[in-house]
């Protein structure tokens, strides 16, 4: 029996068995707090002033050091620089120095703990955990004050990382050739360590407190990534064990990526498209490499974070020109904007909400602000002329939004025509269902659009009241829960009645114990990660619809969400045996 045995959230599937890296940064306490006489205020806001220009350029040298196959590492050394550059930055932590007569290290702790803060009211997490970034950049500007620098320690050997958490620029500043897994403190499902994890195929778990001092520095440990479960100081038979489900593990994978190629067909014929689900342009060759039939969500909020400026829609007709004519002639599907001011650019500092997840975000924010939204609409629409684009409204609750978005599209038209300026005028568009309101007037809203795209993540967070990122109810964030089998059924009913096709971008539609549902209510479109794409092919490849219709009508006499999963994990376990073998885990509860 092993020493300890520690439980964490699994994200990433997989096994690593080697010993820990502990990353730490402990020389930060050495940083001086004081106060300063007035004669030194402007002293400190030029030593303040020059460490940044030193981190810049630090940032700047790193870039150059990275390989030209890993441009998304150098697009966050970009964004790093970027925030430094921004003034708002600066005057968070000048006026420490300049009201308070703090010295500059201690200004940009207290500078960085107010935009914490601002950050912390933010439900999103993908936006939540963009705080780490700030810290990070603070870390090393304190650094560079007081000459230290921020060297991590390096890696020379094969090693399994253990952090607080892990930022993108960690990413970037360590060998991750030489990482097996990630085990953190902080992070879920859709959070940097995860993404990162799953790009390169390691386990991951996360949501273990304090664990960076539960694990010694080199201490031998094993990572299930299935299960979430770390074993400190294992014996050999545990070793044994698992470093044959480590084997059978990468067989199958290697397996996999040969087969990506081949279509997402069942058995009986029915073609079910997958496609992959991005967030940066870069992430496009993820995409090609493992066979997506297009990209069924890109997500364009980070074009907007971070900036000193809203970005102008030039710079967004040349990003998404590029994409649709990288992807063409394979469909592109464009979200517009799904954030709010309390994350995108320059002039919303004054927008306060107590609870930004429920209040102006998504398409509210885009109507309330319709030069920013119709900036985008005019840049999507020149760009779909370069291949196969389509447009996409998230957060869509009712008929009247969606006329309303509706209409200001028109309006960008119309301004395009008076500019001149050549776009596609009939570009086929429609709606995220992610909210249970848009659920019961699906009818109403298929009337009206070419598509829907079901956004299941936000759907069950909404319909069950259950934040998917808080460690303590993360289990009861249930997808086959009677009422989102129901409602996800209902969507998918109304658009075949509409005669529109219905896609699916949320966790389920990568979950191999969901997919089989969903084939059976006739889901036309499967939209994952880019690295799932293969996996979600393969499961449909090994289904046919009418096995699959005869599970969904079992599953939707039942009203236990035990009882559904029970049902799901033995029959579907029974079709695709090889398939499920390491995947059984996640269905235990």
């Amino acid at each position: 029996m092993a020493k300890k045995i520690l439980q964490g959230i699994p994200v990433s599937v997989g096994v690593a068995i080697g010993h820990a890296y502990i990353l730490t940064r402990d020389h930060f306490c050495l940083a001086p707090i004081q106060n300063i006489s007035e004669e030194l205020v402007e002293q400190e806001i030029k030593r303040l002033e020059d460490a940044f220009e030193l981190t810049i350029s630090n940032l700047k040298e790193l870039k150059a050091k990275i390989p030209e196959e890993q441009t998304e590492y150098s697009s966050i050394i970009d964004t790093q620089i970027m925030m430094l550059q921004d003034p708002k930055l600066k005057h968070a932590i000048t006026k420490y120095i300049k009201d308070m007569k703090l010295n500059a290290e201690w200004a940009v702790e207290k500078g960085i703990g107010d935009i914490e803060k601002t950050f912390n009211g933010i439900e999103d997490e993908f936006f939540k955990t963009r705080i780490s970034e700030f810290k990070l950049l603070s870390r090393k500007v304190i650094g560079n004050l007081i000459g230290a620098g921020e060297e991590l320690k390096p890696i020379k050997s094969r090693v399994i990382l253990v952090a607080h958490e892990l930022t993108p620029a960690d990413t970037v500043e360590l060998d991750v050739s030489k990482i097996m897994a990630f085990v953190t403190a902080q992070g879920g499902k859709t959070s940097h360590v995860s993404i990162v994890a799953r790009t390169l195929g390691i386990p991951a778990i996360v949501g273990i407190e304090d664990v960076e001092n539960q694990i010694l520095d080199d201490e031998f440990i094993i990572v299930d990534g299935f299960t979430g479960r770390i074993l400190i100081e294992p014996e050999e038979e545990e070793i044994y064990e698992y470093t044959e489900r480590q084997i059978s593990f990468e067989q199958y994978k290697r397996e996999l990526f040969q087969q990506s190629g081949l279509p997402g067909k069942t058995k009986d014929g029915f073609h079910v498209k997958v496609m992959a689900n991005i967030e940066l342009f870069e992430e496009v060759s993820s995409a090609l490499d493992y066979a997506a039939e297009g990209i069924g969500l890109y997500r364009t909020e980070y074009s907007y974070l971070y900036r000193s400026r809203l970005p102008g829609e030039d710079e967004l007709y040349e990003e998404y020109r590029d994409l649709v004519s990288i992807m063409s002639p394979k469909p592109v599907v464009i979200r517009t904007l799904d954030a709010g001011g309390d994350k995108i650019g320059k002039g919303f500092e004054k927008l306060e909400e107590a609870n930004p997840a429920m209040g102006l975000r998504a398409i509210r924010f885009c109507l309330k602000f319709k030069k920013i939204f119709k900036t985008q609409l005019k840049a999507i629409l020149r760009a779909a002329e370069a291949g196969n684009a389509l447009l996409m409204f998230p957060m869509i609750s009712g008929l009247e939004e969606l006329r309303d978005a509706k209409r200001v599209l028109e309006e960008a038209k119309n301004e395009l025509e008076k500019e001149g300026k050549s776009y596609k005028r009939d570009i086929p568009v429609g709606i995220m269902i992610e909210l249970p309101s848009a659920v019961l007037v699906a009818e109403d809203l298929a009337k009206e659009v070419d598509f829907f795209s079901i956004g299941t993540n936000d759907l069950i967070q909404y319909s069950l009241g259950i934040d998917r990122t808080n460690k303590y109810v993360s289990h009861l964030f249930q997808p086959l829960h009677p009422a989102i089998i129901k409602s996800i059924k209902h969507t998918v009913d109304v658009a075949k009645r509409a005669g529109i096709y219905v896609s699916m971008c949320g966790e389920m539609a990568g979950d191999p114990f969901c997919i089989p549902l969903l084939i059976g209510m006739g889901v036309d479109i499967l939209s994952t990660t880019p690295h799932s794409v293969p996996g979600v092919k393969r499961v449909i490849r090994m289904l046919s619809k009418k096995e699959c219709e005869d599970l969904l009508n079992k599953i939707l006499q039942n009203s236990s969400v035990k009882e559904n999963n029970r049902i799901v994990k033995e029959k579907v376990f029974d079709k695709i045996p090889e398939e499920l073998t390491f995947y059984t885990s996640f269905f235990d509860n």
